[in-house]
């Protein structure tokens, strides 16, 4: 694109330059399109021209953190530079996006969003055999940037193993309790609307007083998974209203 110093054109708005250019794109509206869009902060933009190529509007997206009337004087001095063509200000909108990402990252970042507010996340559970007949279960979580562990040992059984699970999953939880106990009441395998889920049943102490609290957790591939997510299920509201 570029200007044609032989004709001006006066309208209200101010002088503008007409945009000329070759090919599919006679006016080089692509060429002055590619170049905005290249300004840092820039998402998107679009020019409108006339018939005979004089450009009439310019209309540009934005993220937000730059003042609009920065973001009109960039396409000026940038058009003006490039490709040797002067725009009226009064012909340059500007509209702007808080925030403006892939669906992979806001599906990331609103997972991480929730995993956030669930104030405590499960990391791993690790399995070592014990004594004969026995093995020992460490839970590991996190709370904000701190790993904490929990560890148990279980009769090498299904039934006792998730509660296992459970009491590894409290014992991590009390390192970082500020006031009240944990104690796992049980944990039971129930069928319900056609599934199997891991119910956990956690009894909390605060003064002289404790109420029971339960959380389930769909079984999956690891019954021991799922019940110490029942655990957190359980606790996580009542532990992030205390910390």
């Amino acid at each position: 694109m570029a200007s044609d110093p032989n004709r001006k054109v006066e309208r209200d708005s101010g002088p503008t330059t007409p945009v000329r250019g070759a090919g599919a794109d006679p006016w080089g509206v692509k060429r002055a399109e590619n170049l905005l869009t290249s300004l840092q902060g820039v998402l998107s933009a679009r020019v409108v021209v006339s018939p005979i190529g004089e450009v009439e509007e310019i209309h540009v997206l934005t993220q937000g953190g730059t003042a609009a009337k920065q973001v009109v004087r960039n396409v000026e001095s940038a058009l003006l530079a490039h490709l040797g063509l002067k725009v009226d200000h009064r012909k340059i909108s500007v509209a702007q996006t808080a925030e403006v990402r892939p669906i992979e990252a806001l599906d990331a970042h609103a997972v991480r969003e929730q995993a956030l507010r669930r104030g405590v996340l499960f990391n791993r559970i690790d399995f070592q055999t014990g004594g004969p007949g026995r093995v020992s279960l460490q839970v590991s979580l996190q709370v904000g940037d701190e790993e904490i562990q929990g560890a148990a040992d279980a009769v090498d059984n299904a039934r006792a193993r998730l509660v296992g699970a459970a009491r590894s999953t409290v014992a991590a939880l009390e390192k970082v309790l500020t006031r009240g106990t944990f104690e796992v009441e049980g944990v039971q395998v129930v069928d319900a609307f056609g599934r199997r889920h891991a119910l956990a049943g956690v009894l909390v102490g605060e003064g002289r007083g404790s109420r029971l609290l339960v959380g389930t957790c769909e079984l999956g591939d690891s019954p021991e998974q799922a019940a110490t997510l029942a655990v957190l299920d359980a606790t996580n509201r009542w532990f992030a209203s205390r910390r």
